[in-house]
C-alpha cells in the first residue's frame, strides 16, 4: 500500500512573523470594539441609560421607572403581592458584573415571597406570567438605594439588571406561610 505524498511549499522568510502580526492586530481590534461597546454602557449615568433603554422596542417602563422586556411570554397566572414565587434569575450591575444568580445557590430556582424582596422586583413580578422569561432593569431607589449592600457586591445608587424566569407561583397559604385567615 502506498501513500501519495503531497509536497508542502516552504514558507517564505518573514511569512510567520507577518501571520503573527496579523493575528495580534485582529485581537487588538476585537478588544477595542468590545471596549467601545461596553464603555458606553458603563460610563452612562443611570438617568441616560434608563431614557435610552426605555426607547428600545419591547421595553415597557412602569410609572415608578422599572423597565421590563418580555423575552418569552408566560401562559400561567401572574403572582399577587402575598404569593410565593419560584424563579431562576441572574442579577448584574449595568457594567455586566454578575452579583447574584439562582444557579449560585445549589443550581435550584429561588423561592421567596413577592413582597419580601426589593421593591422593583415586587412590582415587576406582579407584571409577569408563570412560565415567562423577562429582563428587568431596576432603578437604584427601588433596589438597594444609597447604601448598596455594605461589604457586598452592589455599590451605592446602583441600578440593577436581571434576567428572570418565573417558574411557578403559589399562594402563601400553600406553603404554610402566615397570611389572612382562611374563610375570610
Amino acid at each position: 500500500m502506498s501513500v501519495t505524498a503531497v509536497p508542502i511549499r516552504p514558507l517564505r522568510k518573514g511569512s510567520v512573523a507577518k501571520l503573527w502580526i496579523a493575528v495580534g492586530a485582529l485581537s487588538l481590534g476585537a478588544a477595542a470594539l468590545a471596549y467601545v461597546g461596553t464603555e458606553a454602557q458603563v460610563n452612562t449615568d443611570p438617568a441616560t441609560f434608563f431614557a435610552k433603554n426605555g426607547k428600545r422596542s419591547g421595553v415597557v417602563t412602569t410609572p415608578t421607572g422599572v423597565q421590563i422586556e418580555t423575552i418569552e411570554e408566560g401562559t400561567g397566572p401572574s403572582p399577587g403581592p402575598n404569593d410565593i414565587v419560584m424563579v431562576e434569575y441572574e442579577g448584574r450591575l449595568l457594567d455586566g458584573t454578575v452579583f447574584d444568580a439562582s444557579k449560585q445557590h445549589g443550581n435550584q430556582p429561588a423561592v421567596f415571597p413577592v413582597s419580601g424582596i426589593i421593591p422593583g422586583w415586587t412590582e415587576a413580578l406582579q407584571l409577569m406570567k408563570k412560565g415567562g422569561k423577562y429582563r428587568i432593569w431596576v432603578p437604584s431607589d427601588l433596589a438597594y438605594g444609597p447604601t448598596g449592600t455594605p461589604g457586598g457586591p452592589i455599590p451605592p445608587n446602583a441600578p440593577l439588571d436581571f434576567d428572570v424566569t418565573l417558574v411557578d407561583v403559589a399562594p402563601a397559604s400553600a406553603l404554610g406561610m402566615p397570611g389572612a385567615p382562611t374563610g375570610m
